[in-house]
């Protein structure tokens, strides 16, 4: 019998705002345009769409939840399962070669926060998007100059070197390539062992078990899979197996807003949580008190 150590909150504090409707609508374009190239099954799939979230986009609502059962729409009417899989290609793909600038700028500072902000970094940029004339290195160390708007480094060091197990919860592909620079400090620093959760099956970009071992994560880590395909994470959808050891850990890292999105559902008692990510919109923003565009390292409370 696993030992409860989570609870649902009565209200969601990461809710839906009313930004998040045109955000919904861009996804479901993004994700429409690399499934299919039928306009008219497109207008359909919209319409569906539109009814859907007239039903079900209000307040108090999940974003995830949402954003989740409307890629099912997406998925199940046009038969693409991984409309984002080429991007997600490119993007580690991207990221790998970046590698050695980057190893570069860490050599002169190889601190905990410097990998942090490193593993954060990774969420922010788009890499498909660079050419040869882009200064990376410069880049790179814009944001590593730049102050996390919440730095709970401290913490963090105090609970890896507390905990003999680490859940890592990871994002997007591209950003797992610097998830493992990270991940490789923690190993070489910190005497812990790290379970890497990635997605049972495709939704947007974000990594499975195939992009975190074409990467070469499991050198540091034991894979695993959360069991289910949710935008970030739904806990009422993990798998039995997942929730038993989501549950049970005392040392959580999470990555990205979409996982933190879901997690702010939950209230944790007796477990160490950590938020790694980059705030890219306003309704996130909002939510942490911090601006868009900041980087953020912050320990849950423990309720």
């Amino acid at each position: 019998m696993v030992d409860k150590k989570i609870e649902k909150l009565e209200v969601f504090i990461m809710k839906v705002y009313y930004e998040c409707g045109a955000c919904y609508l861009r996804q479901a374009r993004e994700a429409l345009d690399m499934s299919t190239d039928d306009d008219e099954l497109k207008l359909e799939i919209m319409e569906d769409i539109i009814k859907f979230l007239a039903e079900n986009y209000k307040k108090d609502a999940s974003s995830n939840a949402t954003g989740s059962a409307m890629h099912e729409i997406i998925r199940t009417k046009t038969g693409c399962k991984d409309p984002y899989l080429e991007k997600k290609h490119l993007g580690n793909e991207m990221a790998q070669n970046l590698l050695p600038e980057v190893k570069e700028i860490l050599k002169k500072d190889d601190s905990l926060e410097n990998y942090v902000k490193i593993s954060i970094v990774g969420n922010i940029l788009d890499f498909g998007a660079f050419d040869l004339s882009v200064d990376i290195e410069k880049l790179l160390n814009e944001y590593l100059n730049k102050d996390l708007a919440i730095n709970d480094v401290k913490a963090l060091d105090n609970a890896l070197k507390k905990h003999d197990n680490l859940l890592y919860l990871v994002d997007n592909t591209g950003e797992i390539v610097f998830d493992k620079l990270f991940l490789e400090k923690i190993k070489n620093d910190y005497n812990i062992n790290i379970t890497l959760a990635v997605k049972e099956s495709p939704v947007l970009n974000d990594a499975c078990l195939e992009d975190a071992k074409d990467i070469g994560l499991n050198e540091f880590a034991e894979l695993t899979t959360i069991g289910t395909n949710t935008v970030g994470v739904v806990y009422d959808k993990l798998s039995p197996t997942f929730k038993e050891l989501f549950d049970k850990s005392e040392f959580i890292i999470s990555k990205g807003m979409g996982n933190y999105e879901g997690l702010s559902e939950l209230k944790f008692t007796n477990q160490d949580v950590f938020y790694l990510l980059c705030s890219k919109c306003n309704a996130n923003a909002l939510n942490l008190g911090v601006n868009t565009g900041d980087m953020v390292l912050s320990k849950v409370p423990k309720i």
